[in-house]
């Protein structure tokens, strides 16, 4: 079964998807309408991975929702639903894509896989006043959850910036699974974002929950 997580409360759900069936396979769960608009789609991409990841965010909404729906995107590159029924944040990492989806408010949501570049490249999203506590004697699971939740808010943003250091998770211990606070200094407002967070033996998961 590809569908690997799920997690829906009144407002916001969201869902992960393990990328284990060929193409043909994945097409042959969409409506038959929606498979033939794909399989045009396909014709622009040239790596099958990239293949993969595009349909498979169509089949994993399509089992959400039990409902045809068609992926837009903004001019900024953010996709959206083109019935505008909900508000869509969409991420992928090797092996696995993630959706999430809210009816009263933009969200975002970010998955990426275990691995030890960020230590390579904390300095670019890590804060001087920012500390990444380890998990299970690893710190490379909060540096991941550091980057994962920034991109989420990132992507939640309207008014967002490039440069993820402009965002800041207050302090936590990480668990298996929690939430934690982003605040963001890229506008006057400042703003709290609460992100919830799930740790996998093979990759971090982090949303948006306001």
């Amino acid at each position: 079964m590809a569908l690997f997580l799920q997690h829906k409360t009144d407002d916001i759900q969201w869902a992960v998807w393990k990328m284990e069936e060929s193409l043909d396979t994945l097409l042959a769960f969409l409506p038959e309408t929606r498979r033939i608009s794909c399989e045009q789609e396909l014709s622009r991409f040239v790596s099958e991975r990239r293949k993969l990841e595009w349909t498979s965010v169509r089949v994993l909404l399509y089992s959400m929702l039990r409902e045809d729906k068609e992926i837009a995107y903004s001019s900024e590159s953010k996709p959206y639903l083109s019935d505008h029924s909900f508000f869509i944040s969409i991420s992928h990492t090797k092996g696995y894509v993630a959706v999430i989806l809210s009816s009263r408010t933009a969200v975002g949501i970010d998955i990426e896989q275990y691995g030890q570049r960020v230590h390579r490249v904390s300095d670019r999203y890590v804060r001087s006043d920012e500390q990444a506590e380890a998990y299970q004697g690893d710190t490379t699971w909060s540096l991941l959850l550091h980057w994962s939740a920034k991109e989420a808010v990132f992507k939640r943003m309207e008014d967002a910036d490039a440069d993820l250091r402009k965002l800041r998770l207050t302090h936590f211990i990480p668990r298996e699974e929690g939430t934690f606070q982003v605040q963001e200094f890229v506008t006057g407002l400042q703003k709290l974002y609460t992100v919830g967070y799930r740790i996998h033996s093979d990759f971090v998961l982090t949303w948006t929950l306001n």
